[in-house]
């Protein structure tokens, strides 16, 4: 974890002193239960929760002699809780309380990134809906291609960034399973009462079968779907790196007084917070190979996992919050150009309308062929001219098209609004009514 890409409440999440607050919670849990059973004393279980308490310090320098980060918390613990202590972990292992825990993290985690999705989802809505009806030119290949509108691109994102949040919703209810199944996960040594009481009490799902660890291809899909999210991160972040492009110039980030763009040149105003985005993105998605790899196990269980984990864990999840945030905060500042996306849309001298002209001509009688040829013949000259030439003016002046087209029905033709009539319906899919 970087703390320069680090916000508080997420990476208290994975702070020690949480993570053994909720291995304590799942002993004690475990205990109430197994005294509820009558397996042990309910002085023990009592005991545990009124002297119960550890200090990482503490138990860092337990684990320093025993290698084991489990038994030298369960150490820290019995030195506040006394003879009673002895009842702690029964029939349990310590993926038991490993899992278990790391799937209450997940869970935090995951709420914690719900937040920042509807944050973002909202100010894409309050954006798009600003400028629903901005004309832009839409580009495949980087080319100018016909017109849409500025709303449009946005309402997109904000479309994909829902399919996120459903499929965040998704992973968090398949990653938040509790596992108290004991050695191999067969229950020996331990009630599976136990394991559903534990689960009630800290709002997880059971596992239906562990084998002696939660089943890894639950972490999998989630750290996939973390990856997912970060890309639709990065496609955002590269629209508006290209839209922020000199050349273009038809929207840019937020550039606060005093900033400084660049240390040699006075004039630059760069797109740092998108780049930035870009390469978090790439961090993020580099988690998901490893939490890949870690569906195969040995058997019952092996530990190849865990080092992976604890680096994975903190590190897409605080990444993923952090850049969640710093785009909502990109989109809330963005600064819009509607001149310049008028003048980008004029660049070409009406080149975006060349489909409705060939659409116009097959109406009037003309082959797709025919018409495709004698719009392209004109296209041509206008492209070669880098739109010092019309498009207009030239299918006007051409006897091929002329005979087909009278000067009116041309000219209807390069209607912009004609692109826009159907923005109310796409927006009405997309947010409602």
């Amino acid at each position: 974890m970087v703390p320069r890409y680090a916000r508080p409440a997420m990476t208290a999440i994975w702070a020690p002193e949480t993570r053994f607050r909720i291995w304590f919670e799942i002993e004690a849990h475990a205990l109430d239960a197994m005294a509820d059973l009558g397996i042990v004393p309910r002085e023990a279980a009592e005991a545990v929760w009124e002297r119960g308490g550890f200090e990482v310090e503490r138990i860092d320098a337990i684990e320093a002699q025993v290698r084991h980060d489990v038994i030298a918390f369960l150490t820290n613990v019995a030195e506040h809780v006394g003879p009673e202590a002895r009842f702690l972990h029964q029939g349990m292992t310590s993926s038991d309380v490993l899992d278990t825990a790391l799937a209450v993290q997940f869970a935090r985690a995951s709420d914690l990134l719900l937040e920042d999705l509807d944050q973002l989802l909202a100010v894409l809505k309050r954006r798009a809906i600003e400028h629903k009806l901005t004309p832009t030119i839409g580009r495949s290949h980087g080319i100018h291609a016909e017109p849409v509108t500025f709303g449009l691109k946005l309402a997109f994102a904000y479309a994909e960034f829902a399919r996120c949040r459903a499929r965040l919703v998704a992973a968090r209810q398949e990653v938040a399973t509790c596992a108290i199944s004991g050695a191999v996960g067969t229950f020996a040594n331990v009630d599976p009462r136990v394991e559903a009481h534990v689960a009630a009490k800290l709002g997880l799902t059971v596992e239906p079968i562990s084998t002696q660890v939660i089943p890894r291809d639950r972490h999998a899909m989630y750290f996939a779907t973390l990856g997912v999210i970060a890309s639709s991160i990065e496609r955002l972040a590269t629209e508006i790196r290209h839209l922020q492009r000199t050349e273009v110039l038809e929207a840019e980030e937020y550039f606060a007084p005093g900033q400084k763009g660049s240390s040699a040149m006075p004039h630059k105003r760069n797109p740092i917070l998108t780049e930035n985005l870009t390469g978090l993105a790439r961090m993020v998605r580099a988690y998901v190979t490893p939490a890949l790899e870690n569906v195969a196990l040995w058997h019952e269980r092996d530990i190849s996992h865990s080092s992976v984990e604890r680096y994975i864990g903190p590190d897409a999840t605080i990444t993923l919050d952090f850049a969640l945030a710093r785009l909502t905060g990109v989109i809330d500042k963005l600064l819009v150009y509607p001149e310049r996306m008028a003048k980008n849309l004029d660049r070409m001298g009406g080149l975006v309308h060349s489909q409705r002209v060939l659409l116009a001509l097959t109406q009037a009688g003309a082959s797709r062929e025919d018409s495709y040829r004698l719009v392209q013949r004109n296209a041509m000259r206008v492209w070669e001219s880098d739109g010092a030439l019309s498009l207009l003016e030239l299918l006007k002046a051409d006897p091929d098209v002329a005979a087909l087209l009278p000067p009116d029905q041309l000219e209807q033709s390069f209607d912009l609004g004609y692109h826009l009539k159907h923005v109310d319906t796409i927006f009405e899919r997309v947010f409602g009514a």
